[in-house]
């Protein structure tokens, strides 16, 4: 039985009864990534073959230029989507965000809410050091660079709430009326897409779950309000925050970071303890907990 929270859900859905059979969203959802993967691979050759060093930092993020670019090639994602949802289920893309206004309101309340619960807890102890703070691109570069650094995160968010907690989430609440079914799925599919092969197999299982933490509060807003306003603000505010603001010299997508830290753990705490073995461990919780601070932060903007 569907919860009486979810009622907007309903009309949420209602784009995605026409054509709800299984083998046509599996289907979309391949074609979706073939599409994407073809388009990727084109725009890398062309990058590459026309300027090799910004194919580099594009790949590896390592400029703002680079890394904007790299996330706006998530617009090819969207393109994908959009193709795929009109020829297979005879829908627009827009018809995967609910209806715009609403959805415009609650991505900027629940955005601001986020993060001002990121500046609280940024501001509150345990501090991290500055012993290995290195010199990074300066206040007023940072700025000329943010609001692309913005724009290109927002596109990528987009796509990925697009896809999964409006696609994938409406194609299947549209055959099952479980949300063990529409809320489990696509983000099952949401956290093994952020599989981490640079990381260790714990390290990696970890964001995993994360993932799927993040992927059910957002699927949860959005089933509240019926529509992706708030799950895109959630997601704008968690990324930009991890984009925007802290990087180590030199590594993958840092280059639209404010503060770079030297190639060791840059939030290394005063007297931290070392961090516990296992996977399922303190500083997993904690990351859990920010979830769902960040989800209940979001709530009391849009107030759903």
């Amino acid at each position: 039985m569907t919860p009486a929270v979810y009622a907007p859900h309903s009309a949420f859905v209602a784009p995605a009864r026409g054509s709800n059979d299984l083998g046509r969203l599996v289907m979309g959802i391949l074609a979706v990534e073939f599409l994407f993967g073809i388009g990727l691979s084109l725009f890398s050759h062309l990058i590459e073959s026309a300027a090799p060093d910004l194919a580099h930092n594009v790949l590896y993020g390592l400029t703002p230029a680079g890394l904007s670019i790299q996330l706006a090639t998530f617009g090819l994602f969207a393109g994908s989507l959009a193709l795929v949802m009109r020829r297979a289920h005879g829908r627009p893309l827009a018809s995967a965000i609910g209806p715009l206004g609403p959805a415009a309101a609650n991505l900027i309340l629940a955005a601001a809410a986020v993060s001002v619960l990121y500046l609280a807890l940024e501001i509150l102890p345990p501090w991290w050091s500055a012993a290995t703070l290195q010199d990074g691109p300066g206040l007023v570069a940072w700025t000329l660079a943010l609001p692309f650094g913005l724009a290109a995160i927002l596109v990528q968010v987009s796509a990925e709430e697009l896809f999964y907690r409006g696609y994938i989430q409406q194609q299947l609440a549209a055959r099952f009326d479980s949300p063990l079914v529409w809320m489990l799925v696509p983000n099952l599919l949401f956290a093994a897409a952020h599989w981490d092969n640079g990381g260790t197999s714990e390290e990696s299982l970890q964001y995993v779950i994360w993932a799927l933490f993040f992927g059910l509060a957002a699927s949860d807003l959005t089933a509240r309000t019926g529509n992706l306003g708030a799950a895109i603000g959630l997601h704008l505010a968690n990324n930009a925050y991890a984009f925007l603001f802290f990087g180590e010299v030199g590594a993958p997508d840092s280059g639209l970071a404010l503060l770079l830290f030297a190639p060791e753990p840059m939030t290394e705490m005063v007297q931290a303890p070392a961090a516990p073995a296992g996977v399922l461990n303190i500083y997993l919780l904690i990351d859990v907990t920010i979830v769902w601070l960040s989800w209940l932060a979001a709530r009391v903007a849009i107030r759903r």
